[in-house]
């Protein structure tokens, strides 16, 4: 399946150095360059911290294709009904080769 079946669908992605974003994908290429509006980045806290998790938002937002781990459609109704403040799980680290 391409991804243009996702343009105008709320998605997520998870980049190569462990980042959790969210928005409506607006366009893409054939080598996964994204264009996302109304991006917000997740920062999910690891257990045991005291902050709570947080979501920045970063409003109109482009990623590369080399910086695409994988790019999936949300759920909407379930994103919304999960309090992100208190979500907690381990760091999702680099998957950069060197």
């Amino acid at each position: 399946m391409s991804l243009n079946a996702y343009v105008n669908k709320k998605v997520l992605i998870l980049t190569v150095d462990g980042r959790t974003l969210t928005g409506t994908l607006v366009s893409c290429d054939q080598v996964t360059n994204l264009v996302l509006s109304d991006t917000i980045e997740r920062i999910i806290r690891e257990p045991g911290d005291d902050e709570p998790s947080a979501e920045q938002p970063h409003g109109l937002y482009l990623v590369r294709g080399d910086n695409v781990v994988v790019c999936g459609l949300v759920d909407e109704e379930l994103d919304k009904s999960i309090d992100w403040a208190k979500v907690r799980g381990e760091v999702i680290g680099s998957t950069k080769h060197v």
